[in-house]
């Protein structure tokens, strides 16, 4: 039986996870659907680092009903679209740079009014800032060198409250230890004056990927 988790808008069936569906009837990247008193879409930890970061024991999940979110890579909207079923009165700003992805992201915006589309370049935030509204939470999953670097840009220029990074150790260097990657990311980010909250390896759902979590001091 489906029952509410400790993170707000989460829930829980043993060892599968799920959100709410604010669009009953449809899916979005083939997940089952399961009507108890409500609907329910499961939240597949293999296709999407969130809920494999969940599921990997992550404590720091700052989502609220009415959190603003600024999500970059958001791809065709497999984790976005979990989020916003969670911030049902906030926004969640999803920044996708890839034409074909963002065609699929466009679709899954249409059918979630709380999900902003946005086709632009997250090393550039400058390009897209009048379409975000200061956002409470930066969350962020691209495949390129200089993660930690494109998170702190977009952080800063929208004066952020906290966030979670996902680190992909081999688009930094396929050729070096994971570990040491989200080692000196972590300390890039501490750096810059943020606080590292935790740190958390997302094998064996995702090979050489971790989840950094940020807050502002």
């Amino acid at each position: 039986m489906i029952s509410a988790s400790k993170f707000a808008g989460v829930f829980r069936d043993g060892e599968k996870i799920y959100t709410i569906n604010s669009t009953p009837g449809k899916k979005v990247y083939g997940e089952k659907l399961v009507k108890e008193t409500q609907e329910y879409r499961e939240w597949v930890p293999n296709r999407s680092k969130l809920a494999a970061y969940l599921l990997k024991g992550g404590s720091f999940f700052p989502f609220q009903k009415d959190s603003t979110v600024l999500y970059l890579g958001a791809a065709s909207g497999t984790t976005s679209s979990h989020i916003a079923d969670i911030v049902t009165s906030g926004t969640v700003a999803c920044v996708e740079f890839a034409p074909r992805s963002f065609r699929d992201l466009v679709t899954v915006c249409e059918a979630r009014k709380n999900m902003i589309p946005i086709l632009a370049d997250a090393t550039r935030p400058q390009e897209y800032s009048f379409a975000v509204s200061a956002p409470d939470i930066v969350y962020q999953d691209i495949a390129q060198k200089g993660q930690a670097a494109i998170f702190l840009k977009n952080y800063q220029t929208f004066s952020a409250k906290c966030g979670l990074l996902v680190i992909k150790s081999r688009s930094e260097d396929v050729a070096r230890d994971p570990q040491k990657i989200y080692a000196e990311a972590c300390a890039e980010l501490k750096a810059a004056g943020l606080k590292v909250v935790e740190l958390v390896t997302l094998d064996p759902f995702e090979k050489d990927h971790a989840m950094i979590a940020v807050e502002s001091p």
